[in-house]
């Protein structure tokens, strides 16, 4: 087979997948903690490998009151904690403690949530409050569903706690850009290169993120404990994520359709609240140039994030411009 077909078959592979991740710069906020003086005072002082405080923060010690609900964000592929600092802060105006959950988004996912599985169990033991919220954007709500569910031999064992996810942005259908990578086809014609292309540009996961993977085709049924899962979907379509001082958009924030975010298996259950939005990838949870308002309106009326008194509206305002408006 000539090397000019070969690439003409690997190249839809190598330049849909590196969309698969809502690679992008975030601003660096003017100060790297997270102002606790709405949040309860902390009698713990924990080191759980894994998780961290929202911050790009060396130390990994994260500090929390034990008598109070917790909620823990995992981020996304070609993401951090670090990413959530001004998410983690809004929470935090709130009196609403969080934590994030680090992992290598090369991993397989199944090794991740086996990660987070293991985070949640040694934070679950420290923690007097019976509430934890678990919040995934993008791959990251793949391996937060993934760590709560009842059919893995290494389930979390939730005890007497109460379970809540939200995912944001999940394709849990797949993910259409590696449709290739799942090709018998495409693996026929490229004499079998398509595979380590597919493991080169996306790690361990490669295949886990096709629509054809056992991740997908069996996404297993929630733990018990879970006591709702509130799935917000994102319409993409026509997003931009960058303007030039023209005004015309240089970058779309289009990363997964609703098809890809979308999964009978998993929305059939009662407990799955879907909540569609139109909104970009990286619009939904913020980014320098624009605010998650939409996110927070959706958090605050499902009761995940606390509501924001009338008094302090303007505060509220006057704090996002400060953390997303750069």
């Amino acid at each position: 087979m000539k090397t000019s077909l070969l690439f003409l078959i690997l190249l839809p592979v190598v330049l849909t997948l590196q969309i698969g991740c809502a690679r992008t710069q975030f601003h660096d906020p003017e100060f790297a903690t997270i102002d606790s003086s709405n949040l309860p005072a902390p009698d713990l002082a924990l080191e759980i490998p894994g998780l961290s405080s929202c911050t790009t923060e060396p130390d990994a010690t994260v500090t929390l009151n034990s008598y109070e609900p917790v909620t823990i964000i995992v981020h996304g592929c070609a993401s951090s904690a670090g990413r959530f600092r001004s998410l983690s802060q809004v929470f935090a105006f709130h009196g609403q403690q969080t934590v994030c959950f680090n992992y290598d988004d090369r991993d397989s996912l199944m090794q991740s949530s086996k990660e987070l599985i293991a985070a949640l169990s040694a934070l679950s033991a420290k923690m007097n409050n019976l509430q934890i919220t678990v919040i995934g954007h993008s791959q990251g709500g793949l391996i937060s569903r993934a760590a709560l569910t009842e059919e893995r031999e290494d389930k979390f064992v939730a005890g007497d706690k109460t379970l809540r996810l939200v995912s944001v942005s999940a394709p849990y259908a797949g993910i259409a850009a590696a449709d290739h990578c799942a090709s018998v086809t495409a693996r026929v014609l490229s004499l079998g290169l398509v595979i380590p292309v597919c493991r080169l540009i996306s790690g361990e996961k490669w295949y886990e993120i096709t629509f054809a993977s056992p991740f997908v085709q069996q996404p297993g049924e929630l733990l018990e404990e879970v006591s709702s899962h509130l799935k917000i979907v994102t319409n993409e379509k026509g997003t931009c994520r960058n303007y030039d001082q023209k005004g015309v958009c240089v970058e779309d924030d289009f990363v997964f359709s609703t098809k890809e975010q979308y999964l009978k298996k998993i929305d059939i259950s009662p407990r799955v609240d879907n909540v569609e939005v139109e909104a970009g990838h990286v619009e939904i949870v913020g980014n320098y140039n624009v605010t998650p308002v939409k996110l927070i309106e959706i958090m605050q009326a499902k009761e995940i994030m606390s509501s924001t008194p009338p008094d302090r509206r303007e505060k509220l305002s006057q704090l996002l411009s400060q953390l997303y408006l750069h």
